[in-house]
């Protein structure tokens, strides 16, 4: 077997830090009955892809996939701004949680479609411009975490569009990256329904989209479909911002052309410094990762300018995300941004198919040979970063047991 390099031998340590410093409660959307003093409260639609079978109490939906698309209604309960850091979700230690020093649930309910529908109506009736925001996240996502940081980002940003969460059926672990690529390829017919529903919809206004990381495969499909179907995306799609794309910037421009921006207003933030999408332009070789190209590079600049894409550089801008992957969330300043630009309605300042089936097969295949400790250390810069994730690297390391001792063992002394 061949050494592991020092530098992959850096991460997989790092990775065996965090899974020994994991912990947390899971469950966590379990109402309570009362709101803290000075706490606020963002209520969320839910549109998803996952199964309510086999959920447990205050989990509500799964990482497998249903057979349809489920809805629900939950309120989040965030903690006094004096409690808390902006950027960040304050997860709950134990259960009950306390609110007010940490997230908690207010409410959530599982809905039909016609009660979904009657409580999107009545609340986007009270919205200004009558707007719906969208969030589509990215890999390794548990429910709760979707929830939860959509709850943030909407706070944080001061949005006062609707929130619709639409989320796809991911595992929330480290080596199903094959499976939640595979998830969200699954998932796009149903995003295009809701989208589609929404531009039918007379009450509303306009729509927002938001997507992060794989998020992005997902969202960006959805519209393609939709611009094919509709011979080009309705008017009232006013922003589409792409957080971190884990697409190639080839396949991303052929998408492009087909969906068309003359209606909408596309926004990508990169930054060149972003670990996850490095790791996974060495997964795949030498072709760029969007969310990491150089937008004043040739032939880039040029490419967005004419497809009519703004560009939010994030390079420089510090956020305590240790990959600088999610920067649009963690940093205070990008993502108040965000909600002065859903506000106003103007362009912002420039200022998981990502990695796709390879890095599945190198992840899942590593999973069962020796080399099991590489697979980790190639796949540990993928992780969602969020630190309530970490605990999601502890069944793997688990799994790889014996193998990631072995290969220390071979690489000891050098």
């Amino acid at each position: 077997m061949k050494h592991l390099p020092k530098r992959r031998l850096v991460v997989l340590a790092a990775v065996l830090a965090l899974a020994g410093c994991a912990g947390g409660p899971h469950n966590v959307l379990t109402p309570i009955e009362a709101q803290a003093p000075g706490a606020s409260r963002v209520d969320i639609l839910v549109a998803t892809t996952r199964s309510p079978i086999g959920a447990q109490p205050g989990e509500l939906f799964t990482g497998e996939r249903g057979d349809q698309l489920y809805y629900a209604d939950i309120a989040v309960s965030i903690p006094p701004d004096a409690a808390r850091k902006v950027g960040d979700v304050q997860w709950p230690e134990s259960s009950p949680p306390d609110p007010t020093r940490e997230f908690a649930t207010l409410r959530a309910d599982i809905l039909q479609r016609p009660e979904a529908l009657a409580r999107f109506n009545a609340r986007i009736a009270k919205t200004p411009r009558r707007q719906a925001l969208v969030f589509v996240h990215g890999y390794n996502t548990h429910f709760e975490d979707a929830v939860y940081r959509f709850a943030q980002i909407v706070h944080d940003s001061d949005a006062t569009a609707l929130p619709v969460l639409f989320t796809w059926p991911s595992r929330g672990k480290l080596l199903a990256y094959g499976y939640d690529h595979e998830s969200a390829s699954y998932s796009r017919d149903a995003l295009e329904e809701l989208l589609q529903s929404l531009a039918a919809d007379k009450s509303v206004g306009e729509v927002s989209i938001l997507a992060h990381s794989m998020g992005n495969w997902v969202t960006i499909e959805a519209l393609r479909q939709m611009a094919i179907r509709n011979h080009g995306l309705p008017a009232k799609f006013k922003d589409v911002m792409l957080a971190a794309p884990d697409v190639d910037f080839d396949v991303f421009q052929r998408q492009i052309a087909q969906i068309g921006s003359a209606t909408s207003r596309f926004t990508i933030f990169v930054s060149r410094d972003d670990e996850a999408l490095a790791a996974s332009r060495r997964v795949w070789g030498d072709k760029p990762r969007v969310g990491a190209i150089d937008p004043n590079s040739s032939p880039y600049q040029q490419d967005l300018k004419n497809a009519n894409i703004t560009v939010v550089d994030l390079t420089d801008v510090h956020s305590d995300d240790p990959l600088n992957h999610g920067k649009f969330a963690a940093s205070p300043e990008v993502v108040r941004s965000i909600g002065r630009s859903l506000a106003s309605g103007q362009t912002l300042a420039t200022g998981g198919a990502g990695v796709g089936d390879r890095l599945g097969q190198v992840v899942v295949g590593a999973a069962s040979t020796v080399g099991s400790a590489a697979g980790v250390a190639v796949a540990a810069p993928f992780a969602v970063v969020d630190p309530r994730t970490r605990e999601n690297f502890s069944g793997d390391i688990e799994q790889l047991g014996s193998n990631i001792g072995s290969t220390f063992g071979a690489v000891g002394g050098r």
